[in-house]
């Protein structure tokens, strides 16, 4: 496993981190501080995989943990980061946003240019769009600030169809949000003493809890890399018996791959 940490053809500028090694002493030093976001205070795992995605699109540790989410188990990108990142890209000539209409005749344009390409990419969402994805008047942004999260919504498609390679198939955070992790109507799950245990006798509705959460959590308590691979065989076993949807199943294959990740880091560190 290589320790060069992955960067973009124009380094982002602010604190080099030449080595993995570099990069896991300097996360530990985040996670300890009160500049880390909240979500990533006391866990330098988080960090150093924060500081990992942003730098192969080409930000510098501080704006990459400033900048990238952990989402329902998968990376993010705050939509005006991957604006500016998109921007700054060599292939990106231009890019038009517009907001049309008032109340209910809302329309949000994003037109994004390619440069040596002829046809501009062009997206519009609209409220009725957002009504047809259960959006609109969703308790939260969606209420207070719709407009906003009409332009972010169509920027994040138009951004992602224009410059695949710039985004790295990250999503904006913004719309990971608002993904749906859990069927709408969920099947009675009974609690299990351990995520690969048999079942137990059923419980209590009250004592029931979520399987996707305990699988996540199962995963987040690993320390061997045998233990992750036990896991693996569980979420493959789980998946088959529909226990998870398809993105669920996603969400914690790269959750146990990250983990993977991290402890091999983790021992090379202290070799």
């Amino acid at each position: 496993m290589s320790t060069e940490i992955s960067t973009n053809t124009q380094p982002a500028r602010g604190l080099a981190l030449s080595t993995m090694e570099d990069a896991f002493r300097f996360s530990q030093m985040v996670a300890k501080s009160e500049f880390a976001p909240k979500d990533f205070r006391g866990k330098p795992e988080s960090c150093l995989l924060a500081i990992q995605h942003g730098s192969e699109i080409g930000l510098s540790p501080m704006q990459s943990l400033q900048n990238i989410a952990c989402i329902n188990g998968r990376p993010a990108i705050w939509g005006d980061a991957a604006l500016a990142v998109a921007m700054a890209s060599p292939v990106c000539e231009s890019v038009f946003e517009n907001i049309e209409g008032d109340g209910e005749q809302m329309v949000a344009t994003c037109i994004a240019k390619r440069r040596g390409y002829e046809r501009p990419t062009v997206v519009r969402f609209s409220v009725a769009d957002a009504q047809k994805a259960g959006l609109w008047g969703k308790s939260g942004p969606w209420t207070n600030y719709p407009r906003r999260m009409l332009q972010l919504r169509a920027r994040g498609f138009a951004l992602r169809d224009a410059f695949p390679d710039v985004l790295k198939g990250l999503v904006t955070a913004e719309e990971a949000q608002d993904y749906q992790t859990t069927p709408a109507t969920p099947e009675p799950v009974v609690v299990r003493p351990k995520f690969d245990e048999p079942a137990p006798a059923a419980q209590e509705p009250e004592e029931r809890a979520n399987p996707f959460e305990v699988a996540q959590a199962s995963i987040e308590a690993a320390t061997t890399i045998e233990r992750l691979d036990q896991l693996r065989a569980a979420v493959g076993k789980r998946a088959k018996e529909g226990t998870f949807t398809s993105f669920e199943t996603d969400s914690l294959v790269d959750q146990i791959h990250a983990k993977v990740e991290f402890l091999e880091a983790e021992k090379e560190v202290t070799a």
